[in-house]
């Protein structure tokens, strides 16, 4: 009897033990239930806190806290997105408009020009001319958003293959006489006499360098050094004063433009990224003492 006294004793206290441990898990899924709750409806920094000492119900709280930090953060860039894209739109918006008034207006002025008995070919000749400006200019701003678009959503179909990058550096630098001209830039180069050679999409290295040296018409104080090193590493520096550090931190975001550069979409050098880092490449800018550097590099593979 005395055996079965005890017996009954001890479930009688495991019984209770069982009550009291399960009450707790209750509670601490109560408070899991609440905290997560008010923590996906609102914009908060509070985690889910337990006063359950149970290992697994801890283990379980501090899980979820993982994946309430990753919503946490993957909200922000929403929100940041989408308000890069609300200002984009804005932007992208005012510099379509401006060419294409412009192009209606001085239209306009075609039209009463040529139904004026006395029309000027003077006044006809200057119209046609900023007609043509305009135009071009539109067609490169729409031309900038098909190729971000493309280079950032599309997978590129990559022709590979040996490049010289100082006959291609050449290349490209010759079809901007005129810009460099317009501006009175002299650019300085220095490529080596060994040819470095590196397994690329010419294409691609093209518009990666056509952007930078855009880039560096826009912003250009008159002067321009390009420098090729043997290990693959191109330097494009020039004194920019109209800039600071803050803007050129910025270069590499999408639709970002400075407010000095003009018929920008801010694509430029978004687009050069994407395509050096799709090749295996690097780009980065940087700004010091007025100097603007853009540092391309494709190690060899």
């Amino acid at each position: 009897m005395l055996w079965l006294g005890l017996i009954n004793i001890i479930f009688f206290v495991m019984i209770i033990i069982l009550a009291v441990k399960i009450r707790l898990m209750q509670k601490a899924a109560e408070e899991i239930e609440k905290d997560f709750s008010y923590s996906i409806l609102h914009e908060t920094n509070n985690l889910i806190v337990i006063s359950c000492r149970d290992k697994y119900m801890r283990r379980l709280s501090e899980r979820i806290n993982e994946e309430l930090r990753l919503l946490r953060r993957a909200r922000h860039r929403f929100q940041q997105g989408d308000l890069e894209m609300r200002e984009a739109v804005t932007n992208i918006s005012h510099d379509l408009r401006t060419p294409l008034t412009a192009i209606c207006g001085y239209l306009e002025l075609l039209r009463e020009e040529r139904m004026c008995p006395d029309a000027q070919p003077e006044a006809v000749e200057r119209y046609l001319e900023i007609i043509d400006e305009r135009t071009r200019n539109l067609k490169k701003l729409t031309e900038e958003l098909f190729c971000y678009t493309v280079a950032a959503n599309t997978p590129k179909k990559w022709k590979w293959e040996e490049i010289s990058l100082g006959s291609v550096l050449e290349e490209v630098i010759s079809t901007f006489y005129r810009g460099f001209n317009s501006r009175g830039i002299e650019p300085c180069i220095s490529i080596p006499e060994k040819k470095v050679v590196r397994r690329l999409d010419k294409n691609g290295l093209v518009r990666i360098l056509e952007n930078i040296l855009s880039n560096a018409i826009k912003y250009s104080d008159g002067d321009l050094k390009i420098s090729l090193k043997e290990n693959g590493r191109l330097t494009f520096e020039n004194h920019a004063s109209s800039l600071d550090q803050v803007q050129v931190s910025r270069f590499f975001d999408r639709f970002y433009t400075v407010e000095t550069a003009q018929h920008s979409t801010g694509l430029g050098l978004s687009i050069a990224r994407s395509l050096t880092e799709q090749m295996g490449g690097k780009i980065d800018a940087s700004y010091s003492g007025s100097i603007l550097c853009i540092l391309l590099d494709f190690p060899e593979r």
